[in-house]
């Protein structure tokens, strides 16, 4: 008995000790998608030059600067275009400012269903260059035996040359199309969201894409076990509400404290908002995901994660002990920053602290916002809100989501794939509200040490995931885009 409790117990700390990204996305996991026999176009697809043409081509990308800010992404969408024109597939560049362009393709199809979106962005996050490895710095596009090594290798050039190598493909092997296929790399995500946001506005009618291919979720090996990766599909994203919390007061002189005076009415409003305790759930996202998890390895600790009431007593306290999986199962309420006054002797009229306040999807962000309002009633404090949008998430009961799930357990045996709750937003947030089912979904695995370059120093994507990343991508893509047989 003691060597049963110590594997659940050993289980359990790896689940919070390495914590998610993403929120650990009820009860059962859906049935694993069964496969599909190979299609014609797999017998005369050449993986090998496949994968080495796409390292090449991701090379050359990571090597045009884009980095946010300021950036100048059409300078990459001009890269992508050269290689779709190579191939004869038409593209147009929107820009919504000078140098900020965004990409759109689209390969046709008999029209069966709305078009498929593979959608990516162009622009990389900030660098700090002289913390990079020498001769593998942020703009290098070095390829070595690691991988290929650049800003943006993981977020995310390498799942958006992914996405244009699967238009490639589509279009050389001739596979018959049943539905559009179209392709959207956008310019600033990493800042503004305004690409995304242009390109809606300007041709959304025309794209009308039903389904959504974007970053996300992405595969984490030993996250749960050892001996398996757990692939983690984003199927939603939390809302988002950042405030500015205004107290007002009499001016005054810093040698007499007052109780009425803003910094302190301030600390007051700070102190009870901080006080409050958050309500714990989980998501069905993540009881699936543990349950998928399970499922695949089996024994004592698979039927604790497959099981709602030993979930509830064994894991989610765990999961609710560790920041990164607590942001997953409730609003967080983040205090960013602080100010007012500036002279030590002179007590300011107003003092303001910032919040960024992340809500589950289900969730109208005007609530959450009633709810501190209403603890700080008494208080001559006001609320601004500088940006509010709410959670938003798709279905898994979905031939694209399951198709991703089969192509990558195909591709990786023994791993297990579910969705999440991305506690961050990406572009898809845009897209939900559209009709669009929007799917997050990195086809790497990733250990601790390269998921730590993503925004980091010394980002690169190894060779075996832009291979593992072209077959599930494209495999999915034909998978539900393709004419079947008979119709």
């Amino acid at each position: 008995m003691e060597c049963l409790v110590a594997q659940i117990k050993r289980m359990i700390w790896n689940i919070v000790g390495r914590g998610l990204v993403l929120a650990l996305g009820s009860g059962c996991a859906h049935p694993v998608p069964p496969p599909v026999p190979p299609s014609e176009w797999e017998a005369r697809m050449d993986w090998d030059s496949a994968a080495e043409a796409l390292v090449q081509h991701l090379s050359a990308y990571l090597q045009v600067d884009t980095i946010n800010p300021p950036g100048n992404e059409t300078a990459g969408a001009l890269y992508l275009k050269g290689l779709l024109d190579a191939e004869g597939i038409t593209s147009e560049i929107l820009e919504f400012a000078p140098g900020r362009g965004s990409l759109i393709a689209r390969l046709p199809g008999a029209g069966a269903e709305a078009p498929l979106c593979l959608l990516s962005h162009i622009d990389g996050a900030g660098v700090e260059a002289d913390r990079w490895p020498e001769g593998r710095g942020p703009l290098s596009g070095t390829i070595d035996d690691k991988g290929v090594w650049g800003r943006a290798a993981l977020d995310m050039k390498g799942l958006g040359m992914i996405q244009v190598e699967t238009m490639l493909w589509l279009e050389r092997l001739g596979i018959p199309l049943r539905r559009d296929v179209v392709l959207l790399a956008v310019a600033d995500e990493e800042d503004g969201n305004a690409g995304i946001q242009d390109v809606i506005t300007r041709r959304w009618p025309e794209l009308a894409c039903s389904q959504v291919l974007n970053e996300g979720g992405i595969g984490l090996k030993g996250l749960l076990f050892e001996d398996q990766t757990v692939y983690v599909i984003s199927t939603g994203e939390k809302g988002v509400l950042w405030l500015r919390m205004v107290a007002s007061g009499p001016a005054g002189h810093g040698s007499v404290p007052r109780a009425e005076y803003a910094p302190a009415v301030l600390r007051e409003a700070m102190t009870r908002i901080a006080a409050k305790e958050p309500e714990i759930s989980l998501q069905p996202a993540t009881r699936e995901l543990l349950a998928a998890a399970g499922s695949e390895h089996g024994g004592l600790a698979g039927r604790v994660l497959r099981g709602r009431l030993s979930v509830n007593l064994l894991v989610k306290p765990r999961l609710a002990d560790n920041p990164l999986t607590l942001a997953g199962m409730t609003h967080t309420v983040h205090l960013t920053g602080f100010g007012g006054g500036e002279t030590p002797n002179v007590v300011p009229s107003e003092a303001w602290a910032t919040y960024d306040v992340r809500v589950l999807p289900g969730v109208e962000p005007a609530q959450v916002l009633a709810e501190l309002q209403a603890l700080v009633a008494d208080l001559p404090v006001r609320f601004e809100v500088v940006q509010s949008r709410a959670g938003n998430e798709s279905p898994v009961d979905d031939p694209f989501y399951a198709a991703l799930v089969r192509r990558t357990r195909a591709a990786d045996p023994g791993s297990a794939v579910g969705p999440a709750i991305s506690v961050g937003f990406t572009d898809s947030i845009y897209l939900r509200p559209l009709g669009a089912r929007a799917y997050g979904f990195v086809p790497f695995a990733l250990d601790e040490a390269e998921l730590a370059t993503m925004h980091g120093h010394g980002e690169f994507v190894s060779r075996e995931n832009l291979d593992q990343g072209l077959r599930v991508v494209l495999g999915a893509v034909a998978d539900v885009a393709m004419v079947r047989p008979g119709g």
